[in-house]
């Protein structure tokens, strides 16, 4: 089978690279070739190109190429869509759009998740646009037959992220250093909404295991583990697996994003509501599929990657700043102690 991945050496692509390699899949990769942090796995091909900034030369690049499948990792806006549309019709046998399970219903009309649950999110621009690229899609594929099926992915990790709601993604060992300095952190509202974490390689026998599958074509599904714990366990198990007790501090999501409204979208339009995916309709079209890595296992997965190298364990400043003017407005609102 001849795949093509855009992107492909991300976060969560990455385990998607390595698992289609190492089942056989002849894989190709189309990316800038910046990637630092993950390499393109060994027996795929590396296609150099910017997808988004010169899609002519893309298109020549790809001009004797056929695919059984490719999935766009870097799609983000209905304009993507329309220029995948024009460069892969007729090119592929099956063409998957990485979407967001930030596109469900918010707030929730009900607790359990499914791939019928009404696609709507007020609050997060990013959740919109991925809506409106499934809908284009959804269009394309009803009117001229294009070969799409839908991932949804939620909260995915990895080696290389501790995924805690009010961390730093892009320097993670931030709120590691705050639990091991034993200074407060913050858990956003009472820290009893149900999350689950899927470790990246977990997510990766799902997502390949829908490649070139034809039953797909049309269909759209979340790919999450079936753990599910609350925001208190998550960060309780973090400070555990550093052998620490955290110091919590729980604050209105409003008062958050008030202080920074970059996080709105991702707090209000996601992370403060309870959230369980029913996975049978993964499983049912892939039933190798099972979510193995606990939160317990994964953390410290990450952790040991993180103190693997000193120079991984870089420190976000400004966010530091943040939450600590956050938790200073915090205090303030309480009656002084006697």
């Amino acid at each position: 089978m001849k795949v093509l991945f855009i992107g492909g050496t991300g976060l969560i692509s990455s385990a998607c690279s390595q698992l289609a390699v190492d089942r056989g899949i002849d894989l190709f990769i189309l990316n800038r070739g910046r990637s630092r942090k993950y390499d393109v796995p060994a027996g795929a091909h590396l296609l150099v190109g910017d997808v988004h900034a010169d899609r002519a030369a893309v298109a020549e690049m790809l001009n004797d190429h056929h695919f059984d499948a490719v999935v766009d990792w870097i799609a983000f806006t209905p304009a993507d869509i329309e220029a995948d549309i024009a460069l892969f019709t007729g090119r592929t046998r099956q063409f998957i759009f990485i979407s967001s399970a930030s596109v469900y219903q918010k707030p929730p009309n009900h607790y359990l998740i499914t791939e019928d649950t009404p696609l709507a999110n007020p609050h997060w621009a990013y959740s919109q646009n991925k809506i409106a690229c499934e809908e284009r899609l959804m269009r394309e594929y009803r009117e001229r037959g294009f070969p799409i099926t839908i991932i949804r992915p939620s909260l995915t990790y990895g080696p290389s992220q501790i995924p805690i709601v009010m961390g730093s993604w892009q320097h993670p060992w931030t709120i590691v250093e705050r639990m091991k300095q034993g200074r407060p952190v913050i858990v956003p509202g009472d820290g009893t909404s149900l999350w689950p974490l899927t470790w990246n390689g977990d997510f990766a026998r799902g997502l390949v295991g829908l490649l070139g599958r034809e039953q797909a074509i049309g269909h759209a599904f979340h790919i999450t583990s079936d753990e599910v714990l609350n925001w208190n366990q998550i960060y309780i198990e973090l400070a555990h697996a550093l052998g620490v007790e955290p110091k919590l501090v729980h604050i209105p999501s409003d008062l958050i994003a008030a202080f920074d409204p970059d996080s709105y979208g991702s707090l209000i339009g996601d992370k403060i509501y309870s959230v369980v995916f029913d996975n049978s309709k993964i499983k049912r079209f892939v039933p190798d599929f099972v979510a193995t890595v606990p939160w317990t296992a994964g953390v410290r997965k990450a952790l040991a990657w993180f103190e693997a190298d000193p120079a991984r364990q870089s420190i976000d400043a400004p966010a530091n700043r943040l939450w600590d003017n956050i938790l200073t407005a915090y205090e303030r609102a309480w009656p002084a102690k006697q």
